[in-house]
């Protein structure tokens, strides 16, 4: 047990309940200070500078309009000589095209050319359950079997199939492109710190703002979403490549030098070969990514489940979206679950090969007799269209039921928290100087990281306001902190129960995988379905879609204290009470805060994509911007809200790494 835990033991069992009554008193007073601070200072400065209140028109520095400039000029009017600008996307184009092509023949079209069919619905069906018995179990063959046989009972193959043969394409695409950068960027360790920031704002940009540059250069269609989801989904990947080669030890690349591999054998027989299981988790990383990215593509016209998905939300047919998103859902959950099967496939296991050589042959006779009987048998083919089943007049029915008998009740809430939560703490946040509130992070990055975290988050805080989307930001903070604080007040006790009992920390961990596949679209149904449109929806969706993190980290935080510093603070008489509040969670507090941390990211990505349900945040301009072809302005409105997601990454994890240090619990 460290120094630092038998101390918390002790001073929880010595000082008693008063003394924490006493923390927390003397904890809010400081609070209550401070605030009176802030406002007074606030008040001063509204009173004796008008550029304080207002930030000058004149000082905004006009940086979207030169992006939108720069992009117009190279969509249209860059020569190169030999070639325009124009003609070398047109040939990325049309090269991707063909990967394109062949996937969607494979799946939903056919070769028309020679002629041949799509693959038969129960052909892919049986290719995936195969490949989860393969590398997983019976009960992984038998989800997704069910997983797919559910896409073509519920009518939604061919948008399923359209989706998933852009994911053929993508993943391979971002993947390699992925793992050659992590390869470059770890054996060029300056490179790495220079690309780092860059990998940071690239992981911290929503969706969103990766659409409109791709529209100016490459136009709508399912190549223009190709190439976003691509760009979007690989920094996942270079992260994870760069920490499996690192985790390779010393001694077994030593091993390899010392057996005369070269560099490309010591890269492609040691190095890869011993990070294995951490790209393969990068690997899952980059297929759910390119899935959440290919829904929101459908907004520059990607075909599939999420423009069927757009179409359903925008004509408000709320049981036809949720049954799309749950199919949507479903091919999400499929292919999570076979990737991280595929990450934990150890192919040497004893005993295994003969089975699995036996399962394969039967797949490959099962699978070539079922498309070669597909086009002689009904069903086999096309799932028959009169047996397919809708869930749809169901969900429309309770939508009804809920707009009668709920309405009243709903609308009291809703108006309740506009009116004496929600706008006065929006009104609050816009009424506060710009200066009190760059002076506010100033000062939380110096009292946690000392000058340079503090110049860094001032740095970051700053950008919104001399680009001129200060008060979009500012709402986009307000949303954001009101549903963080939600989250936390969701997630710490479901954390905290997890934590006590395996049973139930098993099915609440079940259902946060469950909720982590889900796309964000998704989390759109429901809330539109109880609120309508407008912020209390879109703050609604933010909570439901960033609590997870909350709920793990809290498990984690919490099962990370070991039994020896429980027992030893029970031994000195500790209560439950006191061993919680004064020993448990001040160890578990550096984890909790990264769940906050995580909750926040989610939360910006969130709240970005909520702008569809009626926001006036940095969502909001994104999504005019795209609808504009404004380049710049969704540009830096994805940046305005990446610069919020590093300022709370940078100070959170510095300040838990120092908590973490402090307590003992690194090294």
């Amino acid at each position: 047990m460290t120094t630092v835990d038998t101390n918390a033991a002790r001073s929880s069992g010595g000082a008693g309940g008063n003394s924490l009554t006493y923390a927390i008193g003397l904890r809010c007073m400081r609070l209550a200070l401070a605030a009176a601070a802030v406002i007074a200072a606030g008040y001063l400065m509204n009173n004796l500078f008008v550029w304080a209140r207002d930030y000058p028109e004149s000082w905004v520095m006009p940086i979207s309009r030169y992006i939108s400039a720069f992009f117009d000029w190279l969509g249209y009017k860059a020569d190169f000589g030999l070639f325009t600008f124009r003609d070398l996307t047109r040939a990325v184009s049309q090269v991707l095209e063909w990967p394109l092509a062949f996937t969607e023949g494979l799946l939903v079209s056919g070769f028309g050319g020679v002629p041949l069919l799509p693959l038969p619905w129960v052909t892919v069906t049986l290719i995936f359950s195969l490949a989860g018995l393969l590398l997983g179990s019976w009960r992984l063959a038998a989800i997704l079997l069910g997983c797919f046989t559910f896409l073509a009972v519920f009518g939604v193959w061919e948008p399923a199939m359209n989706t998933f043969s852009l994911v053929l394409v993508i993943v391979p695409f971002a993947a390699l492109m992925g793992m050659a950068a992590g390869v470059v960027l770890a054996g060029a360790p300056r490179l790495e710190r220079g690309l780092s920031p860059v990998l940071d704002v690239m992981q911290s940009t929503p969706h969103f703002a990766y659409l409109a540059p791709i529209v100016v250069l490459f136009g709508f269609g399912q190549v223009p979403a190709l190439i976003a989801t691509v760009i979007f989904a690989a920094p996942p990947m270079i992260r994870c490549t760069l920490v499996g080669l690192r985790s390779v030890s010393p001694e077994l690349i030593e091993c390899g030098r010392m057996a005369g591999c070269t560099k490309w054998q010591l890269l492609s027989k040691v190095r890869f070969p011993a990070a294995a299981a951490t790209l393969l988790l990068g690997l899952n990383q980059v297929i759910m990514q390119t899935l959440a990215m290919v829904v929101i593509a459908s907004l520059i016209g990607a075909s599939g489940l999420g423009h069927d998905l757009l179409i359903a939300l925008n004509s408000l047919k709320l049981g036809t979206a949720l049954e799309l998103g749950a199919a949507i859902v479903v091919l999400a959950v499929a292919l999570d679950r076979l990737s991280l099967a595929a990450s934990r496939y150890d192919p040497y296991k004893r005993g295994e090969q003969k089975r699995r050589r036996g399962i394969l042959l039967f797949g490959v006779v099962l699978c070539a007799a079922t498309v070669a009987a597909a086009p002689f048998a009904d069903g086999l083919h096309l799932y028959p269209a009169a047996y397919t089943v809708t869930s749809a007049p169901f969900w429309d029915a309770v939508v009804i039921y809920v707009s009668d008998e709920w309405y009243d009740g709903l609308q009291a809430f809703k108006n309740f928290l506009l009116s004496y939560v929600l706008i006065p703490s929006r009104n609050a946040l816009l009424w506060l100087p710009w200066p009190v509130v760059i002076a506010l992070v100033a000062m939380t990055g110096y009292r946690i990281g000392g000058g340079k975290l503090a110049a860094t988050v001032a740095t970051l805080a700053a950008f919104p306001l001399i680009t001129g989307f200060w008060v979009p930001t500012m709402i986009t903070l307000y949303m954001i902190a009101m549903a963080v604080v939600v989250s936390i007040l969701i997630g710490l006790p479901i954390g905290l129960l997890a934590s006590r009992n395996e049973r139930l920390s098993s099915f609440i961990l079940l259902i946060c995988d469950t909720l982590q596949t889900f796309p964000s679209f998704v989390y759109l149904i429901p809330v539109v379905m109880l609120f309508k449109v407008g912020d209390v929806a879109a703050i609604t969706a933010v909570i439901a879609y960033a609590t997870v993190p909350m709920i793990r980290y809290t498990n984690l935080g919490l099962r990370r204290v070991s039994a020896q510093t429980k027992e030893a603070a029970e031994a000195i008489g500790c209560t439950k009470r006191q061993l919680l509040w004064k020993v448990e969670l001040p160890l578990a507090l550096p984890e909790i805060m990264l769940g906050i941390n995580q909750t926040i990211m989610m939360g910006l990505f969130m709240v970005a994509i909520a702008a569809l349900v009626g926001t006036k945040d940095l969502g909001q301009q994104i999504a005019r911007a795209l609808s504009d072809g404004d380049t710049g302005r969704g540009l830096i409105a994805g940046l305005c809200i990446a610069s919020l997601g590093i300022t709370a990454d940078r100070i959170l994890r510095t300040w838990s790494r120092k908590r973490s240090e402090a307590l003992g619990l690194t090294g």
